[in-house]
């Protein structure tokens, strides 16, 4: 999986995040000055064409051996993979290019976090793949986030993140309470405030030291991703201050910044990793892709103590898409190109590699988590829990300010109240303030 995790849907980060699978983030790119770089991915230098693929972080293309094989099966066609890591210096130079005509990728990645000013500014910039592929291999909601009100689909989708509880048996079982995921999944099972009614109840006998969860944003981002609004309505009008999915998420989330029952870590940071590596928590809400972060942070203590049960509600945490530009070169060429590799075949070979968890459906079946990681979490049965999640998902309507946002609501409101005792009310003033100076009112 990428490297670009923490806000948004995903929410946009600069953090590593991993594989169900093998070692994480193994074939990362390494940063530029500028964050970007240049690489051949590949290319065997005998090509009549050449197709650029802009990514950013890591999109697993490469490391899973994709172009090679792409290359093999086309010999007329070299594949050269333009990546840049950080997604604050990928996405504003993608939008400088696609507004002067020229200059763009052949393929272009798009972030979630991006995915709705792409449709919304830029539509008419990539060519509509509805015209070229079977909609139907991917999941309708993850379609829906790339399409524009006349039907137009930008974008094919990549991964995504849907969630999950990660939990650690170990404490739990110290604390008194179940430890098989099925009885647990179905203690908090349909709402979130559930599962913070079950962190009162490890509170009263939490071993020494530990809390239930790391942070309330992080519960606050796992709410609000299983809910049918955010911060827009369908007619791109802005409701965070009014919106049902935003008020469940603020509440649960400061059930948990006003207890006792959070770590009142900030995800990502280092005291976040050491948190894992001391067990100092006993649960986490964990997208797909956080499975492997977790595995590398708790480190070998944590083996066979971590286990997977299914999170209160269905919810998605992260996700990409490619799409052609309609400046390219080689548009032919490069429609065909992004048809085979977000494919449900390809889909599997870049889990297999690195996590990414598809947005085929028709994949699931033959998702195979390495058997350490497998072993790792007690034999959790997790592309089942992963697959039964991701199709569930609600459509969400992402907006153009809906990173900074919800940045304003985690990094802002919340940590208010979870770290400087403040009450919710300041917490959620000191938010609304930072929402309104980002939407300029």
């Amino acid at each position: 999986m990428r490297t670009n995790f923490r806000r948004s849907g995903r929410m946009v980060a600069l953090a590593a995040v991993a594989a169900l699978t093998t070692s994480l983030l193994a074939g990362c790119a390494k940063d530029a000055k500028d964050g970007s770089s240049d690489d051949a991915g590949g290319g065997n230098g005998k090509g009549g064409i050449t197709l650029t693929v802009g990514t950013y972080g890591v999109f697993g293309y490469k490391q899973a051996g994709l172009y090679d094989e792409y290359m093999k099966l086309h010999p007329d066609i070299n594949i050269k993979e333009n990546v840049t890591t950080r997604t604050d210096v990928y996405w504003p130079k993608v939008l400088t290019r696609l507004q002067a005509g020229s200059g763009t990728d052949d393929i272009q990645a798009i972030e979630i976090g991006n995915i709705t000013e792409a449709v919304q500014t830029q539509a008419d910039k990539f060519v509509d793949m509805s015209k070229y592929v079977d909609k139907s291999q991917w999941l309708d909601w993850k379609n829906a986030q790339a399409t524009t009100k006349d039907g137009k689909l930008i974008g094919l989708g990549t991964d995504i993140g849907p969630m999950a509880i990660c939990y650690r048996k170990d404490l739990l079982q110290k604390a008194g309470l179940p430890t098989d995921r099925d009885k647990l999944a179905q203690m908090w099972k349909g709402d979130w405030a559930k599962y913070v009614d079950v962190g009162k109840q490890y509170m009263k006998k939490a071993p020494k030291g530990t809390k239930f969860v790391d942070s309330a944003a992080s519960v606050y981002n796992a709410a609000l991703g299983g809910g049918a609004d955010r911060y827009y309505d369908k007619d791109e009008n802005v409701i965070w201050d009014r919106s049902q999915g935003v008020k469940k998420a603020w509440d649960v989330a400061m059930t948990v910044a006003t207890s006792d029952m959070s770590a009142k870590l900030k995800q990502f940071d280092p005291t976040w990793d050491q948190g894992y590596a001391n067990a100092s928590f006993a649960t986490v809400a964990c997208p797909a892709w956080m499975i492997g972060y977790i595995e590398q942070k708790s480190g070998d203590s944590g083996k066979g103590n971590w286990d997977v049960a299914a999170a209160p509600t269905a919810s998605n945490w992260g996700g990409s898409w490619i799409g052609v530009p309609t400046a390219g070169k080689h548009r032919k060429e490069a429609i065909a190109l992004a048809k085979w590799l977000t494919a449900p075949a390809q889909q599997e070979k870049v889990f297999s590699k690195q996590a990414s968890f598809p947005s085929t459906p028709s994949a699931y079946p033959n998702l195979k988590p390495a058997a350490d990681t497998t072993a790792y979490f007690s034999n959790a049965p997790l592309t089942q829990i992963f697959s039964d999640s991701a199709k569930t998902i609600p459509t969400q309507v992402f907006g153009i300010k809906d990173q900074p946002m919800t940045t304003a609501i985690t990094d802002v409101g919340i940590l208010q109240v979870e770290q400087k005792g403040k009450t919710p009310a300041q917490g959620w003033d000191a938010a609304s303030k930072e929402i309104k100076d980002v939407l300029g009112q």
